[in-house]
């Protein structure tokens, strides 16, 4: 309890005067009160006085009943859950929907770590409830004479603890100090970074390149010499979204005899082929220089359809290509703030701009991507952009030069990262990137769970095929020492390979192991305050988001399991690693989303939504949104997923051996981190893709 500041007792002791007065009454129904000091009668005289019965029942009865209310909540909560859970599993694919592939051997060690602890489990339940409270205690008292044991089973019980102390507890102990380690390492690079992008600010530091780049005094007519540009759209089965991304490409303000829009697609659906053939002719007729290609063959995925497009003998003309994928929507000035910087800087290869989500706050999953997105834009790539003039290329939303494309080798199909190898490559060459944080590119993150991890499987399986096939590059390349340690130690290891395995091992292996074998228990700190402390540095590019500091830090444990997964696939090339998957996407930033979104908004402001849309053309949006509430509902499936399933069941049984050994913490951890494992397991996060 905080001292009280009470300085009447030493202001009365420098002030007292004179001697202390007792007053007597002979009447018994006055008390006899003692004056000590002059103010001593306008104290507060403390009463002393027994509570009765009934005052103690009524205090025992709030008790009670705030404990009931308390109950009752909990049971609302715990039954609505149980209604969820049971409305998802009613439409629910069969348990063998799921591609476990050459994976299975993670969800195999998974069920059978689960399987011993349950059997370890029921070991402690027994000792607990025959009093044999070793577990209590890591300096564990192991009986050794025969007159101790009391049975065959506590003999089988006292041999276990002596097996736990003497052989699993040591490597469990190296395992978790490494673990924690590696944890304090990547919190040091990520609180650098957190500092590095406030000294940024501080300065106010970003590329800046003349306010007229291209006026050519020598030229005749307008003055302006606009370099030549390439605008690519690599697609496949974008039904969604494909209308969109080429509107908004077709508008950039950059002189149209200077710039060729590139559609790239590879959808295998002819219905889909035929819409944005559509699509490309209605924008050619507005004398927007468009071309439409479609590949017979669809191999290398986003990389080979790339590569086929630069191969073109019509490329040569241009000097620069912008990449956009099928859902992103780039301002009209989005040319005109990016390609300036590429004037009087020969060494620049790439500028990168920054994502924009229309989605973010869609549901809890797009918010928790929106924070990782904020953070990894905001401070990892701003950081190393601006001091070490490279990052890694997000694949979209950015502008390279050719010829740097050229010198470094081009568009290679040997991984899922494609984005990723042309950046090594390209920094291995000497080119150097910058990254616009003002300059924001309008687009959409997966609204539900299954699509949104298969993308982050993509993103975690390719960097590590892509250290495999780089590491002989990048020791024998002519780049100075401290950009290889950077490439290999920080950009690959640290944090594509470091993180995914300390926080899967650590959390979800570790710490459940640590409550059946105490002596190797982990500290509060390394549960609880760290953890927090990153989830709080990666939550600062996003203010908004702090109410989801707890559902971020369980998710992002939660994401580790495949995370780690997509990482060994990658690591030792299994089947998996080479699995490319178009994102599914919601079209929620399609023009007639936008168009109703702003007919709410602001009625009399329709003309201002679509840039050159004609009447005709908002009749057909218009009959499109009557045949989308024509359309009778589509029941949506949902998923189970096994590995997330087995270990949340395996962090409950883990909560319930801490709850015995009545470790705060610890408990409160495993339980929600398992109620998250569940939830995910059951898919009951983000939305349904029917």
């Amino acid at each position: 309890m905080a001292p009280r500041l009470d300085f009447s007792d030493w202001w009365a002791k420098d002030t007292r005067k004179g001697t202390p007065v007792v007053v007597k009454m002979e009447n018994p129904n006055y008390s006899v009160l003692e004056i000590d000091g002059p103010d001593s009668a306008f104290r507060p005289v403390e009463k002393s006085r027994g509570k009765n019965a009934k005052q103690v029942t009524w205090v025992l009865l709030l008790k009670a009943h705030r404990a009931v209310g308390c109950l009752t909540w909990l049971a609302t909560v715990f039954w609505s859950l149980l209604g969820a859970i049971k409305k998802r599993l009613s439409f629910t694919q069969p348990m063998g929907s799921e591609k476990l592939g050459r994976d299975r051997w993670l969800f195999t060690a998974i069920k059978l770590f689960l399987a011993v602890s349950l059997v370890i489990l029921g070991f402690e339940i027994v000792a607990y409830f025959r009093g044999w409270h070793y577990f209590q205690s890591p300096n564990l008292h192991i009986p050794t004479s025969t007159l101790e044991i009391q049975s065959l089973l506590h003999l089988v019980y006292v041999g276990w603890l002596s097996l736990r102390a003497d052989y699993i507890a040591p490597p469990i102990k190296a395992l978790s100090k490494f673990c924690i380690v590696l944890f304090l390492i990547q919190s040091v690079d990520r609180l650098i970074l957190c500092l590095g992008c406030f000294w940024i600010k501080f300065k106010k530091i970003k590329p800046r390149f003349d306010e007229q780049p291209f006026r050519n005094d020598d030229a005749e007519g307008s003055g302006f010499e606009y370099p030549m540009v390439l605008v690519q759209i690599p697609m496949c089965n974008e039904r969604e979204v494909y209308e969109q991304s080429i509107s908004a490409v077709c508008q950039l303000d950059w002189p149209k005899d200077r710039i060729l829009v590139q559609v790239l697609d590879d959808s295998n659906d002819e219905s889909i082929q035929q819409l944005i053939k559509a699509e490309v002719a209605k924008w050619s007729q507005k004398g927007v220089n468009i071309i439409y290609r479609h590949r017979l063959v669809r191999t290398g995925y986003k990389a080979g359809n790339l590569k086929s497009a630069m191969s073109c003998d019509y490329v040569e003309a241009y000097e620069y290509v912008a990449i956009f994928d099928a859902d992103f929507q780039p301002t009209p000035d989005f040319l005109k703030l990016t390609v300036p910087h590429f004037k009087d800087n020969p060494e620049l290869g790439l500028v990168q701009a920054r994502w924009t989500f229309v989605n973010k706050d869609e549901n809890l999953l797009t918010r928790l991507q929106n924070i990782n997105l904020c953070f990894h834009f905001e401070v990892e790539q701003q950081v190393n952009g601006v001091f070490l003039n490279f990052f890694g290329f997000n694949g979209t939303a950015g502008v390279w030069r050719i010829k740097a494309l050229e010198e470094s080798g081009g568009w290679l199909e040997r991984t899922t990262v494609e984005d990723m190898d042309i950046a090594v490559r390209a920094h291995l060459h000497g080119w150097k990137f910058i990254y616009l944080n003002d300059v924001k590119v309008l687009c959409e993150v997966p609204e539900s769970y299954e699509a949104y991890k298969k993308q982050q499987h993509r993103w975690h399986s390719g960097p590590m095929q892509l250290f495999r096939l780089c590491l002989g590059s990048i020791l024998t390349s002519k780049i100075a020492i401290w950009k290889k340690a950077n490439l290999i130690l920080l950009f690959f290891l640290l944090r594509k390979l470091i993180l995914p395995f300390y926080s899967f091992t650590l959390f979800c292996i570790i710490l459940p192991l640590t409550m059946f074998v105490p002596e190797a228990e982990l500290p509060v700190w390394v549960i609880c305050y760290i953890p927090v402390f990153m989830s709080f540095l990666n939550l600062l590019p996003s203010p908004k988001s702090f109410p989801f500091i707890v559902p971020y830090l369980l998710f992002e444990n939660t994401m580790s399991v495949t995370k780690f997964n997509a990482m060994v696939s990658g690591l030792f090339q299994l089947g998996s690693s080479y699995e490319w998957i178009v994102t599914k996407k919601a079209g929620r930033s399609s023009e007639s989303d936008l168009l109703s979104i702003t007919e709410k908004e602001a009625p009399n402001k329709k003309s201002q939504l679509l840039r050159g849309v004609s009447d005709s053309e908002l009749l057909e949006l218009s009959q499109l949104e009557e045949q989308k509430q024509a359309k009778k509902p589509v029941k949506k499936t949902n998923k189970i997923y096994h590995k997330e399933l087995a270990l949340a069941f395996l962090l409950l049984t883990a909560a319930l051996r801490s709850l015995l050994a009545a470790q705060g913490v610890h408990f409160y951890f495993l339980l929600f981190q398992g109620v998250t494992f569940l939830l995910v397991g059951l898919d009951l996060i983000g939305e349904q893709m029917s």
